[in-house]
């Protein structure tokens, strides 16, 4: 009996863990496409949003990494259960910091709000967040539901973000090879697009923990990449 209640008051912690998590996913999904909506639309209240936001998901990661301390200190969990703690910080850690991303953009959306508009670059990664957003959701939605068939669907996705990162690359340069007035602009586009990159990259890590958790075992082949543009010639942008 007294293990019964045991392992129910665990199973109790951990819910209200995860149930933060999903919390924690949602804000972050709705900073990646607030942000890449301000950018597009020009609006510093939105963006200004955003960066205050960010605020609440760093109290929220904070709070899961107590509580998930507690729950090994009270609980002693088993090997297994121990994992499933372990990989809700590294979650909770990855969420925080695909909000920074956001919170960055939202930053430079502001900065390039006062430059002339470069046609159509708004819009991109406008549809480049949404599709990390998307990968960050259904990370999520397999941890939630231990799916490790969607896990590894996330994880191919990847390799679609960093092809969406390479044409904008190029697209950038082109513009500032047309105009030098477009070399500051350009620039803060590009950091942007790098950083979206770099949120897909986190959310296919949660992708990989999920892996982890069910099987034990991280994926044993490296995860699919496109070709950076920093490995192909000038000639060839």
């Amino acid at each position: 009996m007294s293990e019964r209640h045991i392992l129910s008051a665990f199973d109790r912690d951990l819910e209200a863990i995860q149930a933060m998590i999903v919390k924690m996913g949602g804000m972050v999904e709705t900073a990646i496409l607030d942000a890449a909506q301000a950018l597009d639309t020009r609006d510093e209240d939105l963006a200004e949003r955003v960066r205050q936001g960010d605020k609440a998901i760093d109290a929220l990661e904070e709070r899961v990494n107590e509580e998930a301390a507690r729950l090994i200190a009270l609980r002693a969990p088993t090997a297994s259960d121990l994992r499933t703690v372990l990989s809700v910080m590294k979650i909770a850690a990855s969420l925080e910091r695909v909000a920074d991303y956001a919170k960055n953009m939202a930053k430079r959306a502001n900065v390039l709000g006062q430059m002339t508009a470069i046609g159509g670059a708004g819009g991109s990664l406008r549809r480049m967040s949404k599709a990390v957003a998307e990968m960050l959701g259904h990370a999520l939605d397999a941890y939630i539901h231990r799916d490790v068939a969607l896990a590894e669907d996330v994880r191919n996705r990847d390799k679609d973000i960093d092809q969406m990162y390479n044409a904008l690359f190029r697209e950038f340069l082109t513009h500032m090879m047309e105009d030098p007035r477009n070399i500051t602009a350009c620039m803060h586009l590009h950091f942007i697009a790098k950083n979206i990159e770099r949120m897909g990259d986190h959310a296919t890590s949660i992708a990989e923990q999920v892996i982890y958790l069910v099987t034990g075992s991280f994926p044993d082949e490296a995860r699919p990449k496109a070709e950076s543009v920093t490995d192909v010639g000038v000639k060839d942008l």
